[in-house]
């Protein structure tokens, strides 16, 4: 009899393909909203976020955990609320001048940020007109924002993540078992017959790869699911 496929064992929860999230220092969020002055506490490293992150600490005693932005240090004075552009400070875009960089954008007033949240990323305001922001992605697309809906002053730190080279398999497999990534990733019919319906050592032909029904049971759902068509195009 047959194993499950890594796609159903995923689904299933196990240990094997469960993230360490008790490991990660907390959920990043912008506060409620309101007018303070804050101080950067700490900056510490969380395994679970791609970019270090800043401890601040207000003066009406509500602490926050959010990404640093690039130059930020502990001890520095970060705003929110009001209108000083300084490093970390949380602003909404009616308060934000044209061209300035920002990061951890909010989609609705409130929900402490949704866009740009990843390393090394920033947008940047074009243009305001009526009740909405115009913000140019990172991913070259310009969206608009509501002028009540908050953001963070900078770039966010750590942008040349990517840029190091892994060199070692382990390590690749530690970075992406902290996030609940499968590594590495083996073709269905490199593996063995136990494990895959595609999977045997005697041949790696796709024989077996024959059109599977739509409602077919999810061992069953690989290969061919479903085609409009097979065969090559005449």
């Amino acid at each position: 009899m047959g194993k499950r496929l890594i796609t159903q064992a995923r689904g299933k929860g196990g240990p094997t393909y469960r993230a360490r999230s008790f490991r990660n220092v907390g959920k990043t969020k912008m506060p409620s909203q309101f007018q303070g002055v804050g101080k950067v506490m700490n900056l510490v490293n969380c395994p679970g976020h791609s970019a270090p992150l800043m401890e601040v600490e207000y003066d009406n005693g509500i602490s926050c955990l959010v990404q640093a932005p690039k130059g930020i240090r502990i001890g520095d004075k970060v705003e929110a609320g009001g209108t000083e552009t300084n490093k970390g400070s949380i602003l909404t875009l009616q308060d934000i001048p044209e061209g300035t960089s920002i990061y951890n954008i909010e989609s609705q007033p409130g929900d402490g940020g949704k866009f740009c949240r990843t390393s090394g990323l920033s947008a940047r305001i074009t243009g305001k007109t009526g009740e909405y922001a115009l913000v140019l992605l990172p991913s070259k697309k310009e969206r608009k924002f509501p002028l009540n809906c908050r953001a963070c002053i900078g770039v966010i730190a750590g942008g040349g993540r990517t840029e190091k080279p892994i060199l070692k398999a382990g390590s690749a497999h530690h970075a992406r078992r902290a996030r609940n990534k499968k590594y590495p990733h083996i073709r269905a019919a490199a593996q063995n017959a136990v494990d895959h319906p595609l999977g045997n050592k005697r041949t790696a032909r796709h024989a077996k790869q024959k059109p599977v029904n739509r409602f077919a049971p999810p061992g069953a759902k690989v290969g061919k699911i479903s085609p409009k068509r097979t065969g090559k195009r005449k």
